[in-house]
């Protein structure tokens, strides 16, 4: 047994008032062998936690056995639900802190839908308890996280699954596996989209949270100075200190299939930069509603990526991907347009490896197997993921205000990023209507990275990587890396 303080995990939340221990040990495998039988936790409860319940009820020999949120009010009514739909078929217990779950050694598993700021330091944690991990995403809120929630898994040999659903679509794994096989001639540029409507959040005033709400389990690692009612429930998206965003929010989904396609060695870029701002919207939130960014890798390859969240008359949504590859040949949508062409060739290909069963059958089949190669997406794939989009949001948090116009980015000789931006520019210029003598660019640097090292090197690396690693709370600090 453990002591979390000697772990680095804190001294726990006052409710809970003792130490709590947990387990350092590979996972144990607590799985009942003789009916298969799996107890999983779910932690945070609202929007996707809800999909999580729904999911896990769907599965054969699969016990909820714990209900984890900090609003009493939220843990009660999911509570009161999940009887319902259960049919009493489970003995649920509720409670506000994961760390009471982690201390029962019969879980076998935990599913986290929490605010992006806890997603890493609860997979953390359950993997040194020896629990496996379905994690939403993105699975870090920052680069180092990331690479401490690896070493983790690396150490304890636990299953982590990161919450991208699309690894588990076979007709997409054989797309990737084309591509990468040369069938339409080198890649180029692995373009993803977030281009969804959103609205603006106002300005809500700081002020004492509710009863119900316990606010330091909440906030946790987040060193937020006080509380106001647009954190809580789900808000908190477009705030630094718990948000990334939606280029790391809905986008994490599209900037891992970018990054999927490129070629299999690729782990990290070389360099990152981004541009973008918060238009049409004078409200409190801190992340961009509109976005270009780039980032480049060893091989050559890029990944391009678009975020427009601002509506207007004739909006487009795009949730989707396209691939660009040397010859001029691109694939949009579901066909393949050669050079010049403007009619499309569907695509007719075989169907790709993944673990079958969806998102969520496949991370219990992993868990039974106890084989976190299993996972569609596991943690080294998610880290990878991840950080490409804290790079670029990095880039743009590092940015300077420039007039809105169409030369703004500075992307050099690099005539695909200019073409892409300048549609982009476009749309917020003649479809939302910013006005270019009365608004601006926030245009981020290019930032250096070394792969190997996850620290970035050149001009702007002192500012660039202290951004790799968010400051946190007494109690919620991470462990260090070399002592996991």
């Amino acid at each position: 047994m453990a002591d979390l303080n000697r772990r680095g995990f804190g001294k726990g939340a006052a409710a809970l008032g003792a130490s709590l221990l947990i387990t350092g040990t590979r996972a144990s495998g607590n799985i009942d062998r003789a009916n298969d039988r799996l107890r999983i936790a779910v932690a945070g409860l609202n929007g996707r936690g809800k999909s999580h319940i729904s999911g896990w009820l769907d599965q054969e020999n699969v016990e909820i056995a714990y209900l984890i949120d900090p609003d009493q009010n939220v843990l009660d009514r999911s509570l009161k639900n999940l009887e319902e739909k259960s049919k009493g078929r489970f003995k649920t217990v509720g409670v506000r802190d994961v760390r009471t779950a982690l201390e029962d050694k019969t879980l076998d598993a935990i599913s986290v839908a929490t605010p992006n700021h806890w997603h890493s330091l609860i997979t953390i944690w359950a993997a040194q308890a020896g629990k496996h991990v379905y994690v939403e995403k993105p699975m870090s809120h920052d680069v180092y996280e990331g690479s401490v929630v690896l070493a983790a898994q690396k150490k304890y040999g636990v299953v982590i699954q990161h919450g991208t659903q699309s690894r588990s679509d076979a007709k997409r794994a054989g797309l990737h596996e084309a591509i990468q096989a040369g069938k339409f001639g080198k890649l180029k540029i692995s373009y993803g989209y977030c281009c969804k409507e959103r609205d603006t959040i106002g300005a809500n005033k700081a002020g004492s949270p509710p009863s119900e709400l316990d606010w330091n389990l909440w906030k946790g690692p987040a060193m937020i100075d006080a509380y106001h009612s647009n954190y809580v429930h789900y808000k908190w998206h477009w705030f630094w200190k718990t948000g990334n965003g939606d280029l790391n929010n809905q986008g994490t989904h599209q900037l891992d299939i970018a990054r999927w396609a490129l070629d299999k060695d690729q782990t990290h870029p070389i360099r990152a930069m981004a541009i973008g701002g918060r238009f049409q919207w004078e409200d409190q939130g801190e992340t961009p509603n509109t976005m270009f960014g780039i980032a480049e890798y060893p091989n050559g390859q890029s990944v391009f990526f678009n975020v427009r969240n601002v509506n207007y008359t004739g909006y487009k949504k795009q949730v989707e991907n396209e691939y660009y590859f040397e010859d001029g040949g691109k694939i949009i949508g579901d066909k393949y347009f050669a050079k010049g062409s403007k009619e499309g060739q569907p695509l007719s290909l075989p169907k790709g490896k993944v673990t079958p069963g969806g998102n969520w059958a496949s991370f219990i089949a992993a868990c039974r197997s106890r084989d976190p190669m299993m996972a569609n997406g596991n943690a080294s794939e998610a880290h990878y993921g991840c950080v490409l989009g804290h790079l670029i949001n990095n880039s743009y948090r590092l940015g300077k205000k420039v007039p809105f116009n169409s030369r703004a980015g500075q992307f050099g000789d690099n005539k695909d990023a200019y073409e892409h931006f300048a549609r982009l520019h476009e749309i917020m210029s003649k479809g939302v209507g910013v006005p270019e003598d009365k608004a601006e660019y926030t245009v981020g640097p290019w930032l250096t990275f070394d792969p190997k090292t996850e620290r970035h090197t050149g001009d702007h690396s002192d500012a660039a990587n202290a951004l790799l690693s968010d400051p946190r709370n007494a109690g919620f600090q991470l462990p260090n890396i070399h002592q996991i």
